[in-house]
């Protein structure tokens, strides 16, 4: 079942993709490289649905400056980050 989920869910993403992504549905691009579609697809692959998701959530929240000139090279962590209290 969550082969199944996360197999929709990066499907999802590449629709997503090849319709334009964030240029063509929110009239902007993305901040950083990777894209966020893509950082989201690669963080899902590497640490599954639930933990990769919120990789993206989190990633997406950063991309906020609509007039960003230059690009911030960001990839997907090789380990899960670590919370401290």
């Amino acid at each position: 079942m969550k082969s199944l989920l996360k197999n929709s869910v990066l499907k999802a993403i590449r629709y997503y993709q090849n319709t334009g992504g964030s240029k063509q549905h929110f009239a902007t691009s993305c901040n950083f490289t990777p894209s966020c579609s893509h950082y989201t697809y690669q963080a899902i692959e590497h640490f599954g649905l639930w933990q990769g998701t919120r990789l993206g959530i989190n990633r997406i929240r950063r991309c906020n400056e609509s007039d960003c000139i230059i690009t911030t090279d960001d990839p997907v962590p090789l380990f899960l980050p670590v919370k401290t209290r």
